[in-house]
């Protein structure tokens, strides 16, 4: 069941799941979110050669990131402009937690998701596909558990705290292995200073969430899959022309 609750948090993909996964589920759930991750790149792979029968590589990798965030629900992309707007705009740990619970965006979050989306684009035209755009979910899910086990949660409620209680060091060394062997098998021993650096970057990120806000919130977990999704391709092109 655990898988099923992996992809319906992550996913807007259909389960044999007929009702919400119970917060044990959610917990459960982190060694299957690279796994996950996988299984979207796989799709994005598909429509990326089916497309490029009929249209320009340009107008396909648009539609390749328009995809991904359907797929997802929006759900990470959300949590990324929301924590834009909090931890930028607020003036308090306190006053940064309630504009991020705030359903109205702000200008902050709309300029970074318009950055992140344009740069993920810019990226994606310039990376070899393959790797990029396997590698790109895997281990962008993955910095979330890490992330999650490494950091303690912010707030006493919330959606994410279901995933902090879960977190483990036998869920997290299965995670890490199923990226690791994602990223071995496609690009050998370069995969692993690609999941170091991103390791380190995210590592610091995460880092920086914390001191403004005194931990982590879900919303902090979609902001590092979005910023891990960029760094992925940005790391994916330099070890290719290195």
């Amino acid at each position: 069941m655990s898988f099923w609750a992996a992809l319906q948090f992550l996913t807007i993909l259909p389960t044999p799941l007929h009702r919400e996964a119970t917060a044990e589920e959610f917990g459960q759930s982190l060694i299957h979110f690279p796994l996950v991750g996988l299984i979207l790149g796989a799709i994005l792979l598909g429509l990326y050669y089916g497309l490029t029968l009929i249209l320009p590589p340009p107008v396909v990798n648009a539609l390749l990131i328009i995809a991904l965030v359907i797929l997802t629900g929006a759900h990470h992309l959300d949590g990324f402009v929301d924590t834009c707007d909090g931890v930028i705009a607020g003036k308090s740990k306190e006053e940064r937690l309630a504009i991020m619970s705030d359903s109205q965006v702000g200008a902050f979050g709309i300029a970074a998701a318009v950055l992140l989306l344009l740069l993920k684009y810019v990226c994606l035209s310039s990376a070899p596909i393959l790797p990029a755009l396997l590698l790109m979910p895997t281990l962008s899910r993955w910095t979330m558990v890490s992330a999650i086990f490494t950091f303690p949660y912010a707030k006493s409620s919330g959606t994410g705290l279901a995933f902090k209680q879960g977190a483990n060091w036998q869920r997290l060394t299965m995670a890490t292995v199923i990226a690791l062997i994602a990223a071995v098998a496609l690009l050998k021993w370069q995969g692993l200073v690609l999941i170091a650096a991103l390791w380190l970057i995210i590592f610091g990120t995460a880092s920086y969430f914390r001191s403004r806000l005194g931990g982590l919130t879900g919303d902090n977990y979609g902001a590092i899959n979005e910023l891990a999704e960029v760094l992925v391709l940005l790391l994916v092109i330099l070890i290719w022309r290195l």
